[in-house]
């Protein structure tokens, strides 16, 4: 089976793997608790927290693990919103967030809270135009997503970020997608709090983060929560978090030559489709401000589902969208705010490139991807 969905999680690195399995061993004490154990997890789990912060330039005081990247989503959000004047119950974000948040952000407006959804353009670009224009006098925070998983859009989260710091107004980036994958400078960004997941850097599944800029005001979700500083409940898992650290700080040498990498691959990927390009279309060809290990593309005629398990059959496996979403029949939220129907949308399919994906991979890839179009 080769392997094309890395923008859904991926395979544990070698070094992670081992940093997992000796922290297990020797670090398997409650972070919290006082016996050398306990402070051998503490110190551990100090040293996981710089380097990860070290390489958003961050205060490791303001990071903040946790289960995951939709957990650090919906619990940086929050924990914000606790902190904001009641009266500030206004809210921007897009139609493209990733679930988690789309579905949280749309739960809050049962709770009281005025919240903005605003539509990208036909590139799947926002820009700080269309925030401006959205924003109004009890606005409390706004969240843009860094990189869209879907179609790979990145987003102009610096702009946004001195737009609003002007404003005083709180700005939230899931970054679950591009941490590791494009340099992330908090202080640079003027950002307010990110999101960041594991299992889409090789370290391993069930741990993220949420970093919060400490001079940042926020509540806890649960009061009394004494884990991560009241953040989050719950034993720290320490031999994860130490994981983590070591994959971040892996695929952060190697984030130039991945790119490079990338770009290699979507060049060849794209040549070896010429013969079946009037059936194909690449919905990013022509942006460069897009993560370059995405390729979303259109089948024409045929339905994304049906492409997918054609692909698995001849040993390939892609993705229909995000992970978080299957099973649900309804077509991306993401292509259809890009202005695509819904039939049109239902051929969407996602390949996302790995480190270890190899020319040779992509190129086999393509010719039987134009085998099942042809033989449709």
């Amino acid at each position: 089976m080769i392997y094309l969905d890395y923008a859904a999680t991926t395979p544990m690195s070698e070094n992670a793997l081992t940093i997992y399995m000796k922290a297990a061993k020797s670090a398997f004490g409650n972070s919290s608790s006082l016996h050398d154990i306990g402070g051998m997890a503490a110190r551990t789990l100090q040293a996981s927290r710089k380097i990860i912060t070290d390489m958003i330039c961050g205060n490791e005081k303001g990071l903040y693990f946790t289960s995951g990247g939709s957990e650090a989503n919906i619990l940086a959000v929050q924990s914000l919103l606790n902190g904001v004047d009641l009266k500030n119950n206004h809210i921007i974000t897009t139609q493209i967030e990733h679930s988690s948040l789309y579905t949280f952000f749309k739960s809050l407006q049962t709770r009281g809270y005025e919240v903005s959804f605003l539509e990208p353009n036909k590139q799947g670009f926002i820009s700080t135009d269309d925030i401006t224009s959205k924003l109004q006098s009890n606005t409390g925070l706004v969240s843009i997503q860094h990189g869209n998983s879907e179609i790979g859009v990145v987003q102009p989260i610096k702009e946004i970020g001195r737009l609003l710091k002007k404003r005083g107004i709180l700005f939230h980036s899931d970054c679950v997608q591009t941490f590791g994958k494009l340099p992330i400078n908090v202080e640079d960004i003027h950002i307010d709090a990110i999101s960041i997941s594991s299992h889409k850097i090789y370290g391993p599944k069930g741990i993220g983060a949420a970093y919060i800029n400490p001079s940042v005001f926020w509540q806890p979700v649960i009061p009394g929560t004494t884990h991560e500083s009241g953040f989050r409940p719950g034993t720290i898992d320490v031999p994860g978090a130490a994981a983590f650290a070591t994959a971040a700080k892996d695929v952060s040498a190697n984030m130039y030559t991945n790119i490079e990498h990338y770009l290699k691959l979507r060049k060849d990927f794209v040549d070896s489709l010429k013969p079946c390009k009037d059936r194909i279309k690449l919905l990013n060809e022509n942006n460069e401000n897009t993560l370059p290990n995405i390729l979303p593309l259109l089948v024409d005629g045929i339905e994304g589902q049906y492409m997918m398990l054609e692909c698995n059959r001849f040993g390939f496996a892609i993705s229909t969208g995000s992970a978080c979403q299957v099973g649900m029949q309804a077509p991306s939220r993401t292509i259809l705010a890009l202005g695509y129907d819904e039939q049109k949308a239902k051929q969407y399919i996602r390949i996302s490139l790995g480190a270890q994906t190899s020319s040779e991979e992509v190129q086999t890839f393509a010719k039987q991807l134009i085998n099942i179009i042809e033989n449709f």
